[in-house]
This record gives C-alpha cells, sequence and structure tokens, in this order.
C-alpha cells in the first residue's frame, strides 16, 4: 500500500503543472503596487496559519509591500478557498492552501465550489508536517503505550478535529477501524478551537499539525504522546510513533500547507513569488523558525512536491478506500 502521506499531498504534484503554464499574461512590472490580501482557511493557530504567517512577514519585505493576512475559515476550509477562485488572478489574492481543502474535501464534500486542479495556481510549498498526538495535561496517559492499550480495550474517547475531512479526522477513523474502537469524533472549526478544548480536558485526544501544538506543549498545556509518521521525527526522536506502538505500519499521516494564487495567474508572476518563498523559508533565520515548528522543507520548483507525489487526485480516493476510512462519512 502507498503511504497515507502521499494522498494527502497530492494537490502539490500541480506545481509542476501550474508552474509550467505557457501563453498566459505577464504581470505588470509594477507589481506589487498595493497591499496584498492573504487568505488563511482556518482559524489562528494552526499549521497554515502559523507558516503562513512566518513566511508573508519576510515576504511583504522582500516584494516591498504590506501582505494582510486575514483567517476566513469553514467547511473544511473550502469557504477561504473557494473565495481566492472567484477573486481575480492578478496576485493580490492569495491562500494559505492545505492538505483538507486542497486534497481531501474537494473529492469527498458536496458541492465545493471549484476544483483545486482546475481553478487554483499553485506557487509554492510552505512545508510538510507531522501530525501529533496530544492529550490534555490531566490526562491519565503518559506514554502512548498506556494510551493505545486503553484504546484496544475498548474504552470510549472522544477525538477532537479540526473539522471533517482533515488529517486529524482521517488519523481517528483509522484508529477506530483498526483498533476496533467506538471513538467519536468531536469536529472542531479549526486547530485553534480543537486545541484549547484538548488543554481544557473536553476532548480526550487529537492529532493536530505540529506548529499547532509545539506552543501548548512548551507551555505545559496540553501533552504530546507520539507523531503521525511511519518514521519517528528528527525534531523530537525521543517521541514514539503511533505506528510503531500501536504495531499500525502504514499509520503515516503529515499535513502539508503550500501558497495559491486563482487558475489564470500569469505564469511569470507565479515563478517570481515561488522564487521570492523558496529564497525566504532556507533564510537561515527563517529557516530555523519553521524547523523548530517540525515543518520539512522542500525547494519547490517545477517538479512535483514532496518528490515522489505522482499521482493525481484520484490517489486520494484510492487510498481513503483501501483503508476503509470511506466510513468515515465525508460527504
Amino acid at each position: 500500500m502507498t503511504g497515507i502521506r502521499t494522498a494527502y499531498a497530492v494537490a502539490a504534484a500541480t506545481l509542476a503543472i501550474g508552474l509550467s503554464f505557457a501563453a498566459l499574461p505577464a504581470w505588470p512590472q509594477t507589481y506589487p503596487s498595493r497591499p496584498i490580501h492573504l487568505i488563511v482557511n482556518f482559524p489562528p493557530g494552526g499549521t497554515g496559519d502559523i507558516l503562513g504567517r512566518i513566511i508573508a512577514n519576510q515576504l511583504a519585505i522582500e516584494l516591498g509591500q504590506s501582505i494582510a493576512v486575514e483567517n476566513r475559515s469553514g467547511a473544511g476550509g473550502t469557504i477561504g478557498a473557494r473565495d481566492v477562485v472567484n477573486a481575480a488572478p492578478d496576485g493580490y489574492t492569495l491562500t494559505v492552501g492545505q492538505t483538507p481543502e486542497i486534497a481531501i474535501n474537494p473529492y469527498f464534500m458536496k458541492d465545493v465550489g471549484y476544483d483545486p486542479l482546475k481553478d487554483l495556481q499553485p506557487i509554492a510549498l510552505a512545508g510538510i508536517v507531522p501530525l501529533a498526538l496530544v492529550v490534555p495535561p490531566t490526562s491519565p496517559f503518559s506514554t502512548a503505550a498506556q494510551w493505545v492499550e486503553a484504546l484496544r480495550s475498548n474504552q470510549a474517547f472522544t477525538f477532537a478535529s479540526a473539522g471533517i475531512g482533515t488529517p486529524g479526522h482521517l488519523a481517528g477513523e483509522l484508529l477506530k477501524l483498526k483498533l476496533d474502537n467506538k471513538l467519536i469524533h468531536v469536529p472542531y472549526k479549526g486547530a485553534g478551537p480543537a486545541l484549547n478544548d484538548i488543554a481544557g480536558g473536553q476532548v480526550d485526544f487529537y492529532f493536530p499539525g505540529y506548529p499547532g501544538a509545539v506552543p501548548l506543549v512548551q507551555s505545559h498545556r496540553i501533552k504530546i504522546l507520539a507523531v503521525s509518521t511511519a518514521k519517528r521525527s528528527p525534531l523530537a526522536p525521543d517521541i514514539p510513533t503511533v505506528a510503531e506502538v500501536a504495531g499500525l505500519p502504514n499509520f503515516d499521516f503529515t499535513l502539508w500547507a503550500g501558497f495559491f494564487g486563482p487558475r489564470g495567474l500569469p505564469a511569470d508572476l507565479a515563478t517570481r513569488l515561488n522564487s521570492a518563498i523558496n529564497k525566504i523559508i532556507f533564510e537561515p533565520d527563517i529557516k530555523s523558525r519553521l524547523e523548530k515548528t517540525g515543518a520539512k522543507l522542500i525547494w519547490a520548483s517545477t517538479t512535483p512536491i514532496p518528490p515522489d507525489t505522482k499521482d493525481g487526485p484520484s490517489a486520494t480516493a484510492a487510498i481513503v478506500e483501501k483503508n476503509e476510512i470511506a466510513a468515515c462519512h465525508l460527504a
């Protein structure tokens, strides 16, 4: 079975298509002559919000123009994405798109209003991050092994997600199926609200993107028990993976974030923004800040990102179905 991560990174592969466009109008040499509007499709505190703001602050300096970041959340990230799809392709309205609204929900939710491959122009990859298995500070579990043992005993647990069809939702549903536990899904409108309720003990566990979890772990407001990738994270080599603790070798979930614009964005403008963002994420200070959030950085050119991503959106459906996650009722 191909890795779950491949399915969740499929939309980044469209960089290979999007940045190779020809015969599009050229961007004005005065660009940008006014502020740029950057829409984050989930509430503050999540992966896209954190990575997007770090990069946007520096991008404003690089371009010599301010960038107004707006969190426009709802419907699994598709509301903000749809607004960008319908914007003028002039480079002044961009989005930080993530796995849910680009690679999952358009294919499993009804009438999202756009096709990410046809209606969005990929610009650059911001980063790929693992999910973190987190529990409240008052949780009786101090290790992932204790947590897995409790799940196998079929105790009743609730798990949070940033919304229907997000990687954290699918991770919880896969555990429900593989461990034969009647877990109860509690969807939120973004990682920030879900993390707040985990910290308050209203929900039993959650798989947020690693960047959103780090500040709360550091302030001892939540506990991290494991990561969701097949291999341990270099950033936290002492933290086990769910795969190794639960004996689920194919349990491999990541979340990625990237910059997109409306389809029709001039190719040379997309290339300029791509070059600027790639330059920024590998500047020593920014690179260090991003990597401290758990992000894996890849210089995204006109080849598929990540490099092993070769399939289109159909791969998402195939992997979800193969892992029986179709039972999640994403539509």
